[in-house]
């Protein structure tokens, strides 16, 4: 559907807004998630993802890292990513944290099948939809790595 000529300079306007800030209120979105998140995992039975972040790390280790040494280790981390994204500071090192923790958070999914699907592959547990969720954060993650170079979104309209 084509829009009315009249509504043409208002949606220039609000394109060009969001492509100037799109990408900043992406960059803080994503580290107050991470920072937020990252807190909670502080203190004991405050996070619903502890028990089997926990515990993924505790089997990706071979047991070498107990769940009980890996959840501040995981809280530090994330708090790190959370800083680094809201401030802007050390973007890629920030970038590359994020990419290696969301590996790891995708990987009780086939460690877990019993915990994260009701019917495998198709009917997530709320925990495997929480999971499952962090496909956008890896997305915003990438939009935000796009412009560590000093890449940008412009907003040009056809035929201009």
């Amino acid at each position: 559907m084509a829009l009315p000529k009249s509504l043409r300079p208002t949606d220039i306007r609000i394109t060009a807004w969001m492509a100037r800030h799109g990408v900043t209120f992406s960059r803080v979105a994503l580290g107050i998630v991470f920072l937020w998140f990252g807190i909670l995992k502080f203190f004991p039975g405050l996070s619903p993802a502890e028990q089997l972040a926990g515990r993924t790390i505790e089997r990706m280790t071979f047991g070498m890292v107990t769940a009980s040494t890996a959840l501040p280790i995981l809280a530090t981390w994330e708090c790190a990513i959370g800083i680094g994204l809201f401030t802007g500071i050390a973007l890629r090192a920030t970038l590359l944290l994020l990419f290696v923790q969301m590996m790891g958070t995708l990987l009780p999914l086939a460690f877990y099948p019993a915990e994260t699907f009701v019917i495998f592959p198709a009917v997530p547990t709320l925990e495997g939809q929480y999971i499952i969720k962090n496909v956008v954060l890896v997305s915003a993650a990438i939009v935000v790595g796009a412009t560590v170079r000093g890449g940008r979104l412009v907003a040009k309209p056809p035929g201009r």
